[in-house]
């Protein structure tokens, strides 16, 4: 785990924040800063993403989160992850939910799930673009799926939130074919058919103009999980954390409190 960049801050019960596939660490900024006035906030690069390397040999993200807890002493702690954190996240707690205090699922998706056009088109039209080595393509690409989504327009706002998550963007996006070919397959039951063993209270929080793949997910996870409680954010995408910082900091907090 020395190679894995990690940012604590705070002090109290620990929380740790997963980014998702797109960005690093720095998409919490402004919610762990809140948080930490209470809190004991962990924050920390995945594999390929910011600050840490691409792997080079098989890894599974959830060993990494557990190693990370471990080397700090910690047991147990909450665990709320964006997007591809959100599943990692979804991932730590169906393997070990003795281990989480508060779940956190933000526009997460499962694994299995028969995606929509609207991912499906962006999935190939990825594809494409890294094989030809395409990283700025790749980059316009996925500010246009992640940041605008397939239900808005660009606005001054949205591109100014584009502006702030396109290097991390263009990190991952170079390590992407390298990090996900050491990445070992799932060695567990599909976490979708697991929901039922988390007993921690839990927040799914999806926003309505997210790909539409993403709400039907939420919907489901909220039904699977008995202390579950389903947030939409109006008007909001798929990088929640970064685009609704103080929306997603009240509903960790009222999280929190459960």
């Amino acid at each position: 785990m020395s190679d894995i960049e990690v940012v604590v801050e705070g002090d109290g019960p620990p929380v740790v924040l997963v980014h998702s596939g797109v960005a690093d660490h720095r998409t919490w900024d402004q919610v762990a800063a809140r948080l930490a006035r209470t809190h004991t906030v962990i924050r920390y690069d995945l594999r390929g993403f910011g600050k840490t390397p691409p792997p080079t040999q098989g890894f599974r993200h959830r060993d990494d989160l557990a190693d990370l807890l471990d080397g700090r002493g910690i047991e147990r702690a909450a665990v709320i992850g964006n997007s591809l954190g959100g599943y990692i996240s979804l991932e730590f707690a169906t393997r070990w939910p003795h281990r989480v205090t508060h779940l956190g699922l933000l526009a997460a998706p499962v694994s299995g799930w028969q995606w929509g056009q609207d991912v499906r088109d962006y999935g190939a039209a990825e594809g494409k673009l890294l094989e030809a080595g395409d990283i700025d393509g790749a980059l316009a690409l996925n500010l246009d799926m992640w940041v605008r989504g397939p239900r808005r327009e660009w606005s001054p706002e949205l591109r100014e939130l584009a502006d702030q998550v396109a290097p991390a963007m263009r990190t991952s996006l170079a390590n992407q074919t390298v990090t996900e070919s050491f990445e070992l397959p799932d060695d567990t039951a599909r976490p979708s058919t697991l929901l039922h063993v988390i007993d921690a209270p839990t927040l799914v929080a999806v926003g309505d103009a997210d790909a539409p793949d993403y709400p039907e997910i939420a919907r489901m996870l909220a039904d699977g999980i008995a202390r579950a409680r389903l947030t939409t954010i109006e008007g909001a995408g798929h990088l929640l954390p970064l685009e609704r910082p103080d929306e997603i900091t009240a509903e960790i907090d009222a999280l929190l409190a459960r």
